[in-house]
């Protein structure tokens, strides 16, 4: 199975965060990430996370610019 996770500019981004931890932990997910502009900001604002280390629990991640991505 595959999964997108999108994190935002909205607050809270800790939920995708631990979303993508409790997935990881599943062999059989597959997971996507994409954040935007704001979203990497807030990691920062909000959390103690660094955007690479969060990048780094999802499977594939995807620019927010690339309209031509595989899951667009």
């Amino acid at each position: 199975m595959r999964l997108i996770v999108g994190i935002s500019g909205a607050s809270g981004v800790i939920y995708g965060i631990r979303l993508l931890e409790a997935l990881k932990a599943m062999p059989d997910i597959e997971t996507h990430l994409v954040i935007s502009k704001g979203g990497k900001l807030n990691i920062g604002f909000e959390t103690a996370w660094d955007v690479k280390e969060v990048e780094a629990l999802a499977d594939i991640v995807h620019s927010d610019q690339n309209l031509a991505a595989v899951i667009s």
